[in-house]
């Protein structure tokens, strides 16, 4: 019996390898990141940095920064997604303390040296696995569900969130403690 053509699903994106393409100086690897991460990675930067203009200037400049340094990139120290989301990370601390442009990307550590009190950025970088993040996600109650990705994705602060949802700002963060709190069990 065969699948039904809706049933297969999309192979998953390989990073590393497209990371590897990149350091080769393929510009369609780097298109074909920038498409997988850059709406996540913008969510993320949204959180650190709370003005859109700078999250969007952090992910360009992190762009820039895996065009150039890609070839820094190796799979025996961390993985991928964890790289890219570390020179995320540092671009968007450069821009929280107005540091000139600096090159973070050469003295990266992995990030697999995270603390037993996860952050947001950590947890969206385990649950970077689609398929098990939406199976998680549809666990949570709709109104949960609609805080974390107001939140985490399009990057709203627990403020803004209160007020688009109309709900107290107490009742955010609750929501939001508690859905971290279920996604983290659901993605062990």
């Amino acid at each position: 019996m065969k699948a039904a053509l809706g049933d297969v699903a999309p192979p998953a994106f390989d990073l590393p390898h497209a990371l590897g393409q990149c350091a080769k100086g393929d510009r369609l690897a780097l298109r074909a990141i920038y498409d997988s991460e850059a709406p996540r990675m913008l969510g993320v930067a949204m959180r650190l940095l709370r003005r859109r203009a700078l999250a969007e200037e952090a992910v360009h400049d992190t762009f820039v920064q895996v065009w150039q340094k890609a070839a820094s990139f190796d799979p025996a120290r961390g993985e991928a997604r964890a790289w890219l989301y570390a020179v995320l990370r540092n671009r968007a601390l450069n821009i929280l303390r107005g540091e000139s442009r600096t090159d973070l990307v050469e003295d990266f550590e992995p990030m697999g040296l995270v603390s037993d009190e996860e952050d947001a950025e950590s947890l969206m970088l385990r649950l970077s696995d689609a398929g098990s993040l939406k199976r998680c996600l549809e666990r949570l109650e709709p109104s949960r569900r609609q805080a974390i990705t107001l939140a985490y994705i399009h990057g709203l602060s627990h403020g803004e969130l209160a007020g688009r949802l109309g709900v107290p700002l107490g009742t955010v963060k609750s929501w939001i403690r508690r859905s971290l709190v279920s996604l983290r069990e659901c993605m062990t």
